[in-house]
């Protein structure tokens, strides 16, 4: 088995900054990619932001320039920095991480998701 738990969203005015973080724990031999999706009401989900265990990184074109993806690999951690928030950034945020569990498999887990609420 293998947990993801998320923590820092939260409600922000037009503009803020609010960090995400996300821990994987349980069965893990080592972890490959680890990133964020976010999903607004009536949209589908969306990649925000990846990064590969050597620390090459993606993102969506609406979040280039703002948002930087991070981790920590001793503690099985990514981060989401997230400055310059825009009302459209307003979702539920899902972290994930793509997992080479205990036996040698490999696995996509996912966290519970946590809103993120840019409003003044």
């Amino acid at each position: 088995q293998v947990q993801l738990v998320e923590s820092g969203g939260g409600l922000v005015q037009p503009g803020g900054s609010l960090r995400l973080s996300c821990a994987a724990s349980g069965s893990i031999v080592g972890i490959y990619d680890m990133g964020w999706y976010r999903q607004a009401p009536g949209k589908q989900r969306e990649l925000v932001a990846d990064i590969a265990r050597d620390g090459s990184t993606k993102y969506a074109d609406s979040v280039k320039g703002r948002f930087a993806i991070s981790r920590d690999n001793a503690k099985n951690t990514v981060y989401l920095q997230m400055n310059s928030l825009k009302p459209e950034d307003t979702a539920v945020y899902y972290c994930y991480a793509d997992v080479l569990a205990t036996g040698w498999r490999r696995i996509t887990s996912w966290g519970q998701g946590t809103q993120v609420t840019v409003s003044s």
